[in-house]
């Protein structure tokens, strides 16, 4: 049975802020690059298959564990570990935009956290995006497969909120893209929970292009 907890994190009314980026799916978009309903969801479909946020998705096991230690037992090597992985997920973000992205996200959820009762250990607060989510994840009592899921539905739900605001796309068209793909996030879902980040290979080159490229258009309505 899924937890309550996470129809709140995976809401769009979330208050970290993810509604004003676009990831590079603006530059795509005014580049010809994607256009329609198909193409939109050639581009969702590839990133579930080969992007990055696969192994952002895979980490939050070990990173929730290595909160958990920090967090119950004080662990100083938990506490190294859960920098580690930061600095890590952080480092692999070729764009410098998406990581600032990461750092304000992850800063703003966790602080939400706080203000709602749950403090990281020594009130940290400067971890990125992924750290923040398996925070969440413990701090709601979701179980470890609800938070990989959850990863991978936020990211594709928002990328559909940025298209129905940049494409002809309606929203419902937008939520029949959603239905369609998941499937695929409870597949990769599975996989990713037993599969080791380290060990994950990706080929997202043209997500990382556009990304690096948003802020270079003349006019934009999403943040780089």
């Amino acid at each position: 049975m899924k937890s309550l907890g996470i129809l709140q994190l995976v809401s769009p009314a979330l208050p970290v802020g993810a509604f004003s980026y676009s990831e590079g799916l603006e530059w795509l978009i005014q580049k010809g690059k994607i256009s329609n309903e198909s193409t939109m969801f050639d581009w969702l479909e590839a990133e579930l298959l080969r992007g990055q946020l696969r192994i952002e998705a895979a980490a939050q096991t070990p990173i929730r564990d290595a909160l958990r230690k920090w967090s119950k037992f004080k662990s100083t090597n938990a506490k190294i570990e859960v920098f580690e992985w930061n600095c890590w997920l952080l480092a692999l973000r070729d764009a410098s935009t998406v990581r600032l992205q990461h750092r304000q996200m992850g800063q703003s959820l966790i602080k939400l956290l706080a203000d709602l009762g749950h403090t990281l250990p020594d009130h940290s607060k400067d971890f990125c995006w992924p750290v923040a989510w398996a925070w969440a994840g413990i701090a709601w009592h979701l179980s470890k497969i609800e938070v990989i899921e959850g990863y991978l539905y936020s990211w594709v739900a928002n990328q559909l909120s940025a298209a129905v605001r940049l494409i002809p796309l309606g929203p419902t068209k937008a939520q029949d893209l959603q239905c369609k793909l998941l499937p695929l996030i409870s597949k990769q879902a599975e996989m990713l929970l037993h599969t080791d980040p380290h060990q994950i290979w990706t080929g997202d080159i043209g997500a990382t292009f556009a990304q690096m490229s948003h802020s270079e258009l003349y006019s934009r309505l999403f943040r780089s």
